[in-house]
């Protein structure tokens, strides 16, 4: 499951100011970013499904180093591949009977086979219900996410204007 990437919602004009407080003075919304960050990563490993625990120990929080933008997950290529199955654990999945084909319509009982070579069956495999873990970590943040983003969002701005009217 590819780390969600979280946008701070407004104008392009609002993100390009905060990139250029960032490149000028201390930035408030790193530290910000980072505490919201590891909050819902907190949140997301109390959630996930547990077997052996190493989906949860293999999330992780990153803040970029201008703070606009957080990524909460799973990141990287290597563990999005180990743990694939955390996507068919959030949405749950649909199930297949062997014995049809799209339409409907009946598949013939027999196994694939030429006489030398067997190509398998075609098992029943049950649907599994949907254990939502990410969206819900989401969800119940997002309050105290959103009013922290905001106020240093403020913090940063007032902070920037004062110190340009000064000079």
């Amino acid at each position: 499951m590819a780390a969600r990437r979280s946008r701070m919602s407004g104008d392009f004009k609002l993100r390009r100011t905060l990139r250029n407080i960032h490149a000028t003075m201390d930035n408030e919304l790193v530290p910000v970013m980072q505490e919201s960050a590891n909050q819902i990563l907190a949140t997301m490993r109390q959630l996930v499904p547990r077997d052996t625990g190493a989906a949860a120990g293999a999330l992780k929080a990153f803040v970029s180093k201008s703070g606009l933008d957080a990524q909460i997950g799973l990141r990287g290529k290597k563990d999005n591949r180990r743990f694939f199955y955390l996507k068919f654990l959030e949405y749950g999945t649909k199930g297949y009977s062997g014995g049809k084909r799209s339409g409907n319509r009946s598949r013939r009982d027999t196994n694939k086979s030429d006489g030398a070579s067997f190509f398998g069956k075609y098992p029943d495999i049950p649907a599994r219900p949907a254990h939502p873990w990410l969206r819900p970590a989401i969800d119940v943040n997002r309050e105290f996410v959103l009013a922290n983003v905001r106020a240093a969002v403020i913090r940063s701005l007032s902070k920037a204007s004062k110190g340009m009217s000064d000079g």
